[in-house]
């Protein structure tokens, strides 16, 4: 063959293995091979690399078609392969190729891309066996932890990076386990783009990939939202990332679509970590390859400067992980906008008409006049766009910031259905948002998100404890293509509402033998108009009817419900229910705080109206200390419940659920005693109908057994209380 009809070429760019650009004729193949001389061990896998693209190929997913690999050293010294050629541009950090139009849809056909990598079934693509399932961060950090000092012998030692890797040792135990295929360097010097067809036509350099955290995989394309500007400088110096980046979609718009594509809850926990183990993980490569210089045998001509890139990208992951714990309480400016708004609204809109409103409801003649106010406040909010504002994914608020807008809400009852934040639809959309499947959420999430129909929950049972859940009797049984649905609910609340369409039911399987006691329960949607679903009676609440709908005392006889009805798979009901619970719990909590806010209002305004023995009421001292112990108690409670709305926006329902069963026994003890103390300054008056006082005070001790009694929270937190004294004591 003639020598000069094959041209070869180096690409440029690359720390880990060499890429050639190869021309024999008219034929093109790029090839990638292992770096020559002595390697850390377990480093520059190509043949991992060959594998999973070959998969990958096989389902239409962009990457270039593999051709050969040879594990044969001594045809060119070290393992290869071969692939095909793709045409195009690398997309690297600068865009430069990438038209200013264009930039946005860019990034988010790459994340496009990484969603559809990171919902393929490994079992499908007979990746299987590449990599463990389990404890992924915790391996990462080990890993390169490892590697990093053994790059590191003959080199004086960074503190900075002993203190961040003792601090991700620290949280890694925080992280929730999510399992997927990644990619493992998915950044956009690994991305090719089709600028023609607006698409991603090849992601490359899978030396990394396994199975693992896809978490990790997204803030690792996520992290030149928060790169010190000598990384930039190293990689690609050709842009001004600040302009580039004001062209692009904010990181929060790229999380937010990230989550809608794998379907996830948004905002993503914990999300500071995944930075930083990223930037520990990639300053750990970087030593790498200036101790790979160091040694002759580093593949790209600027390793030597590696080292001035190490300290500014560990600095980066400690300022991440030091921000991470930090507490925060206060609204975000979004979430201050939104609550200002609300506050707004509900001052032009509904408060001029809450005493009649609640007039309407005093006579059941009349309670159709308040549905009629109350589908006109409704269609208002909707128009002003504070509609579903619990909801993060739709919100764009935080469990903080909501907590805010919720305790507003709890001032007065007909607050929360105006905005379509209610319970229990509330925590019903929030079950069929996570947990539902396609068919579920366009059937029933999206008109109750809508507010087109409402819905109840069905869990406690008449005839059982049902503090203890196991002990529920209601049987799901398994029949054909449908499940027979056979028990008794009560404290169904929204039964009664003629908007009712549907209940989230859990209930015990047929087969439980063997099975452990919390996998032996379902939830299931049930349409009220199925036969066999029939509301026996309505159930008064300290002699109240709770109007306008109030809660139902249901019977399901033999009812036939299609399997496809049933949410998540059998046996997931309690998973279901701790994910349902935990941000309801910080709604009724934060909204107990409202209400008792309003009455410290009520107490106030009474104890200066009125005298008692030659002054007024508001004067003698018993008085001014019970007010004082209102304002310590509602003051500690929404710190409490806060600080438990923090923890979950960091670390997640499960990871909170001590915070969560604290609130859930503190506040509405606090609300029951301040409502108590008000209730003592109006004498007589304080439980007739002239004031709500007593309806109140109903409701809040109700709260007391609603969502698990306070014996059950107080055992919640004891056995976590345990765990923590011996963790720390190491007993």
């Amino acid at each position: 063959m003639d020598e000069n009809s094959i041209l070869i070429n180096k690409f440029e760019g690359g720390q880990s293995n060499p890429t050639y650009y190869i021309k024999v004729a008219d034929k093109e193949v790029v090839l990638r091979r292992k770096p020559f001389g002595q390697l850390l061990k377990g480093a520059h896998q190509i043949e991992r690399e060959y594998r999973v693209m070959n998969q990958l190929g096989s389902v239409s997913f962009p990457v270039p078609r593999m051709l050969h690999l040879c594990e044969d050293d001594s045809i060119i010294g070290s393992h290869f392969f071969l692939m095909e050629c793709v045409h195009g541009d690398v997309i690297n950090l600068s865009m430069e190729k990438i038209a200013d139009a264009q930039k946005r849809s860019c990034l988010l056909q790459v994340v496009e891309t990484l969603s559809k990598l990171h919902n393929f079934d490994v079992d499908a693509l007979n990746l299987s066996d590449f990599g463990r399932k389990s404890n992924y961060c915790k391996r990462v950090l080990t890993t390169w932890s490892k590697q990093y000092y053994s790059s590191t012998t003959d080199q004086p030692e960074l503190p900075e990076m002993t203190e961040l890797i003792q601090r991700l040792e620290g949280d890694v135990g925080n992280i929730v386990d999510m399992t997927s295929l990644i990619h493992g360097d998915y950044s956009l010097m690994n991305i090719m783009y089709n600028s023609d067809e607006n698409r991603v036509s090849a992601v490359l350099d899978w030396e990394l990939s396994t199975i693992g955290n896809p978490l990790m995989d997204f803030a690792y394309l996520c992290m030149f939202y928060h790169a010190p500007s000598e990384y930039f400088m190293m990689n690609d110096p050709s842009g001004n990332i600040q302009e580039i980046i004001k062209k692009l979609p904010t990181e929060d718009e790229l999380i937010r679509y990230y989550c809608k594509l794998r379907r996830i809850p948004y905002p993503i926990q914990n999300w500071n970590f995944f930075l930083a183990l990223n930037f520990f993980k990639l300053s750990s490569i970087i030593q790498g390859v200036y101790s790979r210089h160091l040694k002759g045998n580093a593949s790209s001509s600027s390793a030597e400067f590696m080292k001035y890139l190490v300290p500014p990208m560990v600095k980066t992951a400690l300022n991440l992980i030091k921000s991470s714990t930090e507490m925060i309480l206060s609204p975000s400016n979004r979430g201050q906008r939104v609550l200002d708004q609300v506050k707004n609204f509900l001052k032009i809109h509904v408060d001029p008409k809450e005493f009649e409103f609640a007039k309407y409801l005093e006579k059941e003649e009349t309670v159709p006049k308040a549905a009629e106010l109350m589908l006109q406040w409704r269609e208002q909010a909707r128009q002003a766009n504070l509609w579903n504002l619990f909801l993060p994914d739709v919100s764009g608020l935080t469990n903080v910031d909501y907590s805010h807008v919720a305790e507003y809400l709890g001032r007065s009852a007909p607050y929360s259905t105006v905005f379509n934040c209610n319970a229990p639809d509330t925590g019903n959309m929030e079950v069929l948002h996570m947990y539902g499947s396609e068919y579920q959420q366009e059937k029933w999430l999206k008109p109750l998100m809508r507010g087109e129909i409402s819905s109840a929950f069905c869990m406690t049972e008449p005839d059982t404890a049902s503090s203890d859940a196991t002990n529920m009797q209601l049987t799901i049984i398994e029949e054909g293509d449908n499940y027979i649905v056979n028990g008794r609910k009560w404290w169904s609340t929204g039964a009664g509402n003629p908007t009712c369409k549907f209940g989230i039911v859990m209930g015990k399987m047929a087969s439980t033998n063997g099975v452990p006691k919390h996998q032996q329960h379902s939830m299931i949607v049930v349409p009220f108009d199925t036969p066999g679903v029939k509301i026996v009676r309505m159930l008064q609440v300290f002699g109240y009817h709770d109007l306008p709908y109030g809660h139902g005392e249901l019977l399901f006889d033999q009812v036939r419900v299609p399997k496809q009805n049933l949410i998540l798979g059998e046996g997931r009901g309690f998973e279901i229910a701790q994910g349902r619970l935990g941000p309801g719990r910080i709604h009724h909590c934060m909204r107990a705080i409202g209400l008792a806010e309003r009455c410290l209002e009520y107490f106030v305004r009474r104890t200066l109206e009125r005298k008692t023995f030659g002054k007024r009421i508001i004067e003698h001292q018993v008085v001014q200390h019970q007010l004082a112990e209102c304002r310590i108690a509602i003051d500690q409670s929404r710190l409490l419940t806060l600080h438990c709305a923090s923890a979950i926006d960091k670390y997640g329902a499960k990871e909170a659920r001590k915070q969560i069963a604290m609130i859930k026994v503190a506040v509405p003890r606090m609300l029951c005693d301040v409502i108590d103390k008000t209730i003592q300054v109006h004498g007589g008056a304080g439980v007739s109908q002239d004031f709500p006082l007593a309806q109140w005070y109903a409701f809040a001790r109700t709260l007391r057994l609603a969502d698990g009694p306070d014996e059950v929270h107080l055992g919640t937190v004891a056995k976590s209380e345990i765990r923590d004294q011996m963790r720390k004591s190491k007993l």
